[in-house]
């Protein structure tokens, strides 16, 4: 069973891959919910985010690097790499790379995503497009 829903974190990176948001039809079950609040729940909200998504970084590609998978749920561990080339949540191109890493779970029903969390480090992405300073610490002074 794990391996199969291995198999739908590998659909969603091909959706990435091919910048397709209304791939989430295929993906996701009608009455979605996104425990992200920046998305909200539901296909439409889900497809209105990566349409935005894909629009602020038009070159984004995402890797998957771990996936678990157990009973109903799937964890993936994923990377993305873009160039913020559009507005994003109403900032601005900066042209700046993004290199953002997630973790995300999700509850699978019926062979498409149903439920989901997401840990990712908002502050990492902030810092890259300019909306919050880089820390600039050296060696010496970061904690051990």
């Amino acid at each position: 069973m794990g391996r199969d829903l291995c198999k739908i974190a590998e659909e969603f990176v091909a959706m990435v891959a091919r910048r397709d948001a209304d791939a989430v039809d295929d993906l996701l079950v009608e009455d979605y919910i996104d425990h992200n609040p920046l998305i909200g729940n539901g296909r439409e909200a889900n497809r209105a985010f990566w349409s935005a998504f894909f629009t602020a970084f038009p070159d984004v590609t995402a890797t998957l690097e771990d996936c678990v998978a157990d009973g109903d749920r799937l964890v993936g561990r994923f990377t993305y790499r873009g160039t913020h080339k559009g507005v994003f949540f109403g900032v601005d191109p900066t042209g700046n790379d993004l290199h953002m890493r997630t973790i995300d779970i999700w509850r699978v029903e019926d062979g498409r995503l149903a439920e989901h969390w997401d840990e990712i480090n908002l502050l990492e992405v902030l810092q890259q497009i300019d909306v919050i300073p880089a820390l600039d610490i050296t060696p010496e002074e970061q904690p051990a």
